[in-house]
């Protein structure tokens, strides 16, 4: 199981040294993106003599059909254009390493970093995001992976909304084996919340992990119910340490930047849990999140397996798409 926590720094953090199985794991997850993206630079760069501006624009065509973005796409490139002239690049290949290069520099400068905090405990996770993006999975996942590093964990079941939400959480935390609070379908999810900061301080809990209702049918609707739930958290347990975790669905491309915009709008988004990287070629949508909206991408998930969530390192999520 991969080691969430790293004690020397206090961060959920990637630890390259013992875990090259995420590395493998990541290159697997990517595939598709990868290919999509291999064989059109094979393309690209076997079909031009020299470095032209027509394959730069070739180049910006790539990035976008990934869902990278087109502000994003045209930076990079623009960037690009600069290095090449900096550096006297002629060979197709120096042109494909410094691509990669201005990407992660890119993404780096966007946002502060991408580690996940949740210490000094305890600590509250809040997981916002509509239904259908992988949420109460993540949470499971999110729970299993904290116990395996031996944390307290306590998950509150705040989605009373969605038929089976709390079922399922239910069910996920057995798998994990950690504690849940919940009330029944239709309840306030507010209250829920604040039995939840009550149970955690009770039972000395390290991490509550707090799920929420994703109905992006009336903006207003959604920023009053989180703002109640804000609300509580601030008041209840001020102590905690704060994270608010938007999950999206990278197969949906462009409307997970959607999405992330209107949760952005009505919440204090501090990271993008990104699901599904696997199933689509999608994957440039991580670039798109982090440089054109500036949220830090902090988790990903590559797969169905209950340890297929991950810490998000640019670094690595670059080479991946490349290879």
């Amino acid at each position: 199981m991969f080691n969430w926590f790293k004690k020397d720094k206090g961060n959920i953090i990637e630890d390259k040294v013992q875990n090259q199985g995420y590395l493998d794991k990541l290159r697997i997850g990517l595939s598709k993106t990868r290919k999509e993206m291999s064989n059109k630079l094979e393309d690209i760069f076997t079909g031009y003599k020299g470095i032209e501006d027509e394959l730069f624009e070739d180049l910006e065509d790539i990035l976008v059909s990934t869902d990278a973005g087109v502000g994003p796409s045209v930076k990079i490139i623009e960037r690009l254009k600069v290095r090449v002239r900096e550096e006297k690049a002629t060979e197709s290949q120096q042109v494909r390493n410094l691509l990669k290069d201005e990407i992660k520099k890119l993404m780096v400068e966007s946002v502060q970093e991408n580690d996940l905090h949740l210490e000094p405990h305890p600590s509250v996770l809040l997981v916002v995001g509509v239904n259908g993006v992988g949420k109460t999975t993540t949470i499971g996942k999110l729970a299993y992976g904290f116990k395996q590093s031996g944390k307290k964990v306590l998950i509150a079941a705040g989605d009373t909304f969605r038929a089976a939400a709390i079922e399922q959480l239910e069910e996920w935390s057995k798998r994990a084996g950690v504690d849940i609070v919940a009330h029944t379908e239709g309840s306030d999810p507010a209250a829920v919340i604040f039995d939840g900061i009550q149970a955690a301080k009770a039972r000395k809990s390290d991490i509550l992990i707090c799920d929420t209702a994703g109905r992006l049918h009336n903006k207003s609707n959604l920023m009053n119910e989180l703002g109640k739930i804000f609300r509580i958290i601030e008041r209840e347990y001020p102590e905690a340490t704060k994270e608010i975790l938007l999950v999206l669905d990278a197969t949906t491309g462009q409307n997970a930047i959607n999405q992330a915009k209107v949760f952005k709008e009505v919440a204090q988004i501090t990271g993008v849990a990104l699901t599904k990287l696997d199933g689509t070629a999608k994957g440039g949508v991580a670039i798109a999140l982090q440089t054109e909206l500036a949220l830090p991408i902090k988790l990903i998930g590559v797969g169905e397996s209950i340890e297929d969530l991950q810490p998000f390192s640019v670094d690595s999520f670059v080479e991946a798409m490349f290879e």
